[in-house]
């Protein structure tokens, strides 16, 4: 049985009040919205199954974004890889390499928290720089020794709350030879980017010096994908391969160089720099680019009022165009453009 419609009125009275009582805290709109959904909820009388479902999916999601808050302002990598290499591999060895190196440049690291390659990248980079993202699994999944009892460790029971983690907290995805996880992982990765429902980030696959298996699988991708016309050329600078992990940091510190972050605001694409562009950049950005544009000129602009809200990128350096929001690997493209020449 449902919540009398007495009970729910009351309830919904006290929302309201409660909400006028918050006014002037800049959240109170998108609040009382969430609790209204969770009234409407409770009138549709769902099964106690989606109830559980719903109940602990905001739970977790409400820990991760409670674990990730205070770290807002500090770059992070999410690295991938195969659980089933020991700590002498050759793999395991890079991915700890990579997660020193990281550490030491200033970002923080993101791992699945298991072992393998998610447990040498904690170990390089150390349990001040790591977060772990857990997943409870049928065979449990215990957290490797790197990171077990550290307060950035979350355990996740869905898949898709955890990925979120990942996606919405990494500025790159650096993404190690894998099995069926790994290339679920890189798919999304992909995916995201492609269609934008995700920030542009480095997609970096990274192998040994000398090693084939990324290039095995981009030969796939572009014999049995890109020749049927599944996705186009450009969609293949969404990622770059490197047998380096050395390679890999600079790709990540060279995509952040001038380009800092983008935003939608209304019809426009806001793009954020962090240096001024260098005289003739923008002309040339109209001259290379215009096929991504659907209508108007890639110009300079002052921060927008209704960028207020994110005050810490108001000192930036800023372009503005409108973006035709679907080719997103020519958006990548105009970035690394940014980064190379202004």
């Amino acid at each position: 049985m449902g919540l009398s419609k007495v009970t729910l009125a009351s309830i919904e009275a006290q929302v309201a009040e409660w909400l006028r009582s918050q006014s002037g805290l800049g959240n109170e709109r998108l609040i009382g919205e969430m609790l209204r959904t969770v009234l409407k909820l409770a009138k549709d009388e769902p099964s106690r199954g989606d109830l559980k479902i719903l109940n602990r999916a905001l739970k977790e999601l409400r820990q991760g974004f409670k674990i990730f808050a205070p770290y807002g302002s500090v770059r992070k990598v999410s690295i991938f890889g195969s659980t089933r290499i020991d700590e002498k591999d050759a793999y395991y060895l890079a991915a700890k390499n990579l997660g020193r190196r990281l550490g030491e440049q200033g970002f923080m690291v993101i791992t699945g928290a298991g072992p393998g390659v998610m447990q040498a990248g904690h170990e390089g980079a150390g349990g001040e720089k790591s977060f772990g993202v857990n997943i409870r699994l049928p065979s449990i999944q215990n957290a490797n020794r790197f990171i077990r009892g550290d307060p950035k460790l979350m355990n996740f029971h869905f898949f898709f709350t955890r990925k979120l983690m990942f996606v919405k907290e990494a500025d790159a995805v650096v993404i190690f030879p894998g099995g069926f996880g790994t290339h679920d992982e890189l798919a999304e990765e992909l995916t995201l980017a492609q269609t934008g429902k995700g920030q542009l980030v480095p997609i970096i696959l990274v192998d040994l010096p000398g090693g084939n298996y990324w290039q095995e699988w981009q030969t796939f991708l572009k014999e049995a994908v890109l020749r049927r016309g599944y996705i186009s050329e450009k969609d293949l600078s969404l990622f770059t391969i490197v047998n380096d992990v050395d390679a890999a940091v600079r790709e990540i510190q060279t995509f952040y160089y001038n380009y800092h972050s983008y935003r939608f605001v209304k019809q426009n694409l806001v793009i954020r720099l962090n240096y001024p562009p260098k005289p003739g950049l923008v002309d040339a950005l109209n001259r290379e680019f215009t096929d991504i544009l659907l209508s108007g000129k890639i110009k300079e602009t002052e921060p927008l009022p209704e960028e207020s809200d994110d005050p810490e990128t108001l000192h930036l350096r800023r372009l503005l165009f409108h973006f035709n929001r679907e080719d997103f690997a020519g958006l990548r493209q105009m970035i690394d453009f940014i980064n190379r020449e202004g």
